[in-house]
Order: C-alpha cells, then structure tokens, then sequence
C-alpha cells in the first residue's frame, strides 16, 4: 500500500479546478458557500432553521474548507446567471411594486 503524503490543501486544488470549471468562479463560490455554512454555524442556537447545513462531514472546523470538501464532493455547483433575465426580473419587481404602491394610494385617497 502506498503511503500518501497529506498536503495542506485537501482536497487537492486541481480537481477542484475540474469541477468548478476556472479558478475565478472556485473561488466565488467557495466564498459564497462559506459565508453561508459560517452563518449557519453563528444560528445554530436560533430556530428558524432557514440556512443550509454542511453537506459533507467533515473535519474540517474553517467554513471555506468546508465549502472546499463539499465542492470536491458534487454536492453544490456553480450556476450560470443570464445578466439580461436577472436585469427583466428586477424591472418586473419593480414594476410590480410600483404598482401595488399606486393602488394604496389610491385606496387611501378613496377612503378619504
């Protein structure tokens, strides 16, 4: 059996490469990821249960490791963001709210 040296980086930087696709979006959504298992890990004592668990078990105690071994692992993945649908969805929103102000105006002046 082969013994095999455990680097400070494990898991190993190029598979995580692979699978995040460039070194820009491996670290942005180790980062992102991080944030999220930290502030899990800051309201573990509240109930409302609204955040993601880690995905992996780890022994690991440093969020962005974490974020590393569940990247290795397949559990979470980048997605492609079309910039123009986001940009529609944030004008129908608004739209939408515009609207709804307008009618409670409306509503206020009527029962006026």
């Amino acid at each position: 059996m082969a013994w095999q040296h455990d680097t400070m980086m494990n898991p190993p930087i190029e598979g995580l490469l692979d699978r995040a696709g460039s070194k820009f979006r491996l670290v942005t959504l180790g980062a992102m990821r991080a944030r999220q298992i930290n502030s899990y890990f800051g309201q573990l004592g509240d109930t409302s249960g609204q955040l993601v668990p880690p995905q992996v078990a780890s022994v690991a105690r440093k969020p962005l490791s974490i974020a590393f071994e569940e990247i290795a692992a397949d559990k979470i993945e980048g997605i492609d963001i079309d910039p123009e649908a986001l940009a529609a969805e944030a004008a129908e929103i608004a739209a939408a709210e515009a609207q709804a102000a307008a009618d409670a105006a409306a509503a206020e002046a009527g029962d006026s």
